[in-house]
C-alpha cells in the first residue's frame, strides 16, 4: 500500500516508521527532520527499535497514494486539508487528537474520511530519530459508526507491518472515551508539569476525574453512550500505562507551542454549551491554558 504521512512528527514518525516496514511510505516532515530522513532515513528507538528508510518531503501538495495519515496538530487541519484537496488519495485517515478533525478534512475533502485514535507513545528526540515512549494501538473506523471494508483493508495492511491496530465499528464512542482521556490528563500535566501518572494520585486525581466525568456527560447529551465509569477507567487506565510520559500538551508548553486545547477541553465547553451541560472543570482548564497561550503571544 502506498501511504502518506502529512504531518510526521513524533507520532507520524513512529506511525510511519513502523508502516514503512511493509508498504511505501512518504512522510511530509518538516526541513530538517525530512533531510535527515532523505540522507540517513529514520530511525525509531525505546519500546520500537527500527531503522527504515521512507521518502521524505517538505512539500505537501500534488501528492497521490491509497491512504493519507494526517497527524498535525488540529489547528493546522484546515491547512492540511487544503493541501491534501490538491493530491489523490483512495482514503484519509486522521490518528490526531482531539474532536472536529474529520469534519473539518471531509468538509474540504473528496475521498472518504476515516477516524482514528493511536495510543503510542512518541516523542521526536532529533531530526531522524523518533522514541516509542509507550507501546500502544491504533484503532480506526467510519466516523458515524458501523463496518466499511475500507476500514478493514487498511485495518489489515497496519497489521501486516506490526501496527497493533483495531478497526471498530463504534467509533463516536471511542473518539469521545478518548477526548474524556485528553481532557483529563493533557491539561492538568501541563499546567502542573507533571508526567502522566500524577493524574492516578491526590491532588490531581480529584481534577483528571472532574474533568472526564464532565466529558462523558456531554457525549450523553450528544447521544453518544459513554458512562462516567468507562470514562474514568480509559483515563486510569491510559494514565497507569503512560505513567512516565510527558503529554502532548505538556510537551508543547514546554516548548512554547500553541497546544490543542480548543480541540480538546474547549470542544467539550462548547459541545456542552449546545446543550446547557455545566463542565466548571473543563471550562477553568480551558481558561488557565487559553490564558498562559495568550501570555506567551498565541493568541
Amino acid at each position: 500500500m502506498e501511504i502518506v504521512v502529512f504531518g510526521a512528527g513524533s507520532l507520524g514518525s513512529l506511525v510511519g516508521g513502523v508502516l514503512a516496514r511493509e508498504h511505501d511510505v512518504t512522510l511530509v516532515a518538516r526541513p530538517a527532520h525530512a533531510e535527515a530522513v532523505r540522507i540517513g532515513g529514520l530511525t525509531v528507538t525505546g519500546a520500537v527499535d527500527l531503522h527504515v528508510s521512507p521518502s521524505a518531503t517538505t512539500d505537501s501538495r500534488g501528492l497521490a497514494a491509497d491512504l493519507a495519515i494526517v497527524t498535525v496538530k488540529a489547528a493546522d487541519t484546515p491547512t492540511a486539508a487544503d493541501a491534501l484537496a490538491t493530491g489523490s488519495f483512495d482514503a484519509v485517515l486522521s490518528l490526531q487528537n482531539g474532536m472536529g478533525n474529520e469534519e473539518t478534512l471531509a468538509d474540504r475533502l473528496e475521498p472518504p474520511v476515516l477516524a482514528g485514535t493511536a495510543t503510542y507513545g512518541a516523542i521526536l528526540q532529533e531530526p531522524g530519530v523518533a522514541e516509542c515512549t509507550g507501546q500502544g494501538e491504533v484503532v480506526l473506523g467510519t466516523r458515524t459508526g458501523g463496518r466499511a471494508p475500507l476500514a478493514e483493508r487498511i485495518g489489515n495492511a497496519f497489521d501486516a507491518a506490526g501496527l497493533e491496530t483495531t478497526v471498530a465499528g463504534d467509533m463516536p464512542r471511542r473518539r469521545w472515551e478518548k477526548l474524556a482521556v485528553n481532557a483529563a490528563i493533557n491539561p492538568v500535566t501541563a499546567l502542573s508539569n507533571v508526567d502522566n501518572g500524577a493524574v492516578l494520585e491526590p491532588p490531581a486525581a480529584d481534577l483528571a476525574r472532574s474533568a472526564a466525568w464532565e466529558t462523558a456527560r456531554v457525549a450523553r447529551a450528544c447521544d453518544v453512550s459513554l458512562s462516567d465509569r468507562e470514562a474514568t477507567a480509559a483515563m486510569e487506565r491510559v494514565a497507569a500505562d503512560t505513567a512516565a510520559n510527558t503529554s502532548s500538551m505538556r510537551q508543547d508548553v514546554l516548548a512554547g507551542r500553541r497546544t490543542e486545547i480548543d480541540a480538546i477541553n474547549g470542544y467539550v465547553v462548547d459541545r456542552a454549551a449546545d446543550h446547557d451541560c455545566a463542565v466548571p472543570t473543563n471550562r477553568t482548564l480551558t481558561a488557565l491554558i487559553r490564558s498562559w497561550e495568550r501570555g506567551v503571544g498565541h493568541r
